[in-house]
């Protein structure tokens, strides 16, 4: 009895590492943006099915799609006509508990900022878009950390070979119409070194070396929880019996005969309460 409990206390703990590593699915948002005019349609999408998208409004408050916004699809969330109170932080979130990484979405009735979603690259070029709601044939005008750095007749700037003084908050205007909200461009180091090759497909299209690292590591640990369950439960079956065979030793042979078929029954019947018992378990 003793032996099984170990074996259910080393399965759920397993099952429990399983259910607690870091998240690694994202939340992907059609048109790629951060900031949309009021009315404007999103979707957003859940890399992993089954999760959910959620939402945290400026007041705090959490809900997920469905609850009083957006049409839930699957994973995805279509909300048709965004409104102001519809600015939040989204992410992506399983059944269990598990968040994905998340996205700041603002909605402003009459200018915003079309900027990069995710962060860019060091040397990429990075274009930002000025919209608006309202007739204008005026010249966008754009800011960084609240200072001007250039005026745009179409509407579009853009940054060439991007450094990491490229970071910060980024706006624009159509004087005599409105501002937008700030966004936060965020640019990141290349990588140092290339990574080494690895067996097996390579990653899709848009992963990127960390994540993919990352995920590997993830399912290594959890390969490696799956088989020594097993081999745990195999060798405590052959300690009890050879703990029961020295035992009966000092016993009449057919005493120990019907001692030994005794206790292989017995043996069966843990053996199948213990593998029930991680079954159960791994399901919670």
């Amino acid at each position: 009895m003793e032996g099984r409990r170990v074996v259910q206390l080393l399965c759920l703990t397993f099952t429990l590492i399983s259910t607690t590593l870091p998240s690694l699915q994202g939340l992907t948002v059609s048109p790629s943006r951060s900031q949309f005019l009021k009315r404007e349609s999103v979707s957003l999408s859940c890399e992993e099915d089954g999760w959910t998208v959620w939402r945290k409004n400026s007041s705090g408050q959490r809900s997920s799609c469905g609850d009083g916004w957006g049409k839930p699809a699957g994973s995805s969330c279509n909300i048709t006509g965004i409104y102001p109170r519809g600015s939040g932080v989204y992410w992506c979130e399983s059944r269990e508990g598990a968040a994905g990484s998340s996205i700041n979405i603002t909605v402003a009735d009459t200018v915003v900022l079309q900027s990069p979603v995710l962060p860019v690259m060091e040397g990429q070029d990075v274009t930002l878009g000025c919209r608006t709601s309202a007739p204008s044939t005026l010249s966008a005008e754009f800011f960084k950390d609240g200072v001007f750095i250039g005026t745009e007749s179409t509407g579009h700037m853009t940054l060439r070979h991007v450094s990491r003084s490229a970071e910060g908050l980024y706006r624009c205007s159509f004087r005599g119409v409105g501002e937008s909200p700030p966004s936060w461009i965020s640019v990141s180091a290349p990588p140092t070194e290339e990574a080494p090759p690895t067996e097996g497909p390579l990653p899709t299209s848009g992963s990127s070396p960390t994540r993919t690292t990352s995920l590997q590591l993830v399912l290594s640990v959890f390969r490696h929880l799956v088989v020594f369950c097993p081999y745990f439960i195999s060798t405590l079956l052959m300690v009890s019996i050879y703990r029961g065979r020295a035992k009966g030793d000092s016993v009449p042979v057919s005493l120990a005969t019907t001692s030994e078929a005794q206790a292989s029954q017995r043996l069966d019947e843990d053996y199948d309460d213990v593998m029930a018992a991680v079954s159960t378990e791994h399901h919670f």
